[in-house]
């Protein structure tokens, strides 16, 4: 299995999950042996790059603002180019820069995806169905990037790739086996930092850089 077989299958889903003006997204960061995979929930058209006439990465949070400054607080992006990302109007974003950025987090060692890959038009629930029919795709993802540490935000994503009910209130800092084709990775399910989540920002600041400082011995 290779990315660009992953991309094929995630379109296909896209298809199936997804709304039909707009295109799938894919992971972007580090792609060998990340420190971090960070897991986020499904991708929704305020991600420039999922309209179908980008010609540029495909990649998660492109064209926003919010999750940004966890990346910054995280030491992830340098400040002039976080400052710039709050000024910029979405449809500022170009290519060029979405690429910028991304080199920013692989330099880091870092790698940015979401469970599904289907994109929506807002930020509307998905349903543990549809998270559930990209499992196999995700781990064969997982399986390509052989990530030291998988951050899972929320309690739905975490849930699911654990295939148990998950709290992350009462989980923080702990990390919990997940096995895939005789491999086993360490995952740490974590607040989801964005939208009503802002709110707990702090909170998986704290936990992330906990989380990363142990990627570094």
């Amino acid at each position: 299995m290779t990315f660009e077989a992953l991309k094929k299958e995630w379109d296909h889903l896209q298809k199936q999950y997804g709304d039909p003006t707009l295109t799938s997204i894919y992971g972007a960061g580090c792609l060998r042996h990340p420190d971090i995979c960070f897991v986020f929930m499904n991708p929704t058209g305020r991600n420039v790059s999922s309209d179908p006439s980008w010609k540029g990465l495909r990649a998660p949070w492109i064209g926003t603002k919010n999750v940004w400054k966890l990346f910054a607080q995280l030491g992830l992006l340098p400040k002039k180019m976080y400052e710039q990302i709050c000024l910029m109007p979405a449809d500022t974003w170009g290519p060029l820069f979405a690429d910028e950025v991304y080199q920013q987090i692989a330099n880091h060692r870092v790698y940015i995806t979401n469970l599904a890959k289907s994109t929506q038009k807002d930020a509307r629930p998905l349903s543990d169905q549809i998270f559930r029919a990209y499992l196999p795709s995700f781990h064969q993802e997982l399986l390509l990037l052989k990530p030291r540490h998988i951050i899972a935000f929320g309690n739905q994503v975490s849930s699911v790739l654990l295939d148990r009910s998950v709290c992350v209130s009462q989980t923080r800092k702990q990390s919990f086996p997940l096995s895939i084709s005789h491999r086993t990775f360490q995952m740490y399910p974590t607040y989801y930092p964005v939208g009503q989540g802002m709110r707990n920002m702090s909170k998986a600041v704290e936990d992330i850089l906990w989380i990363m400082n142990l990627s570094q011995k």
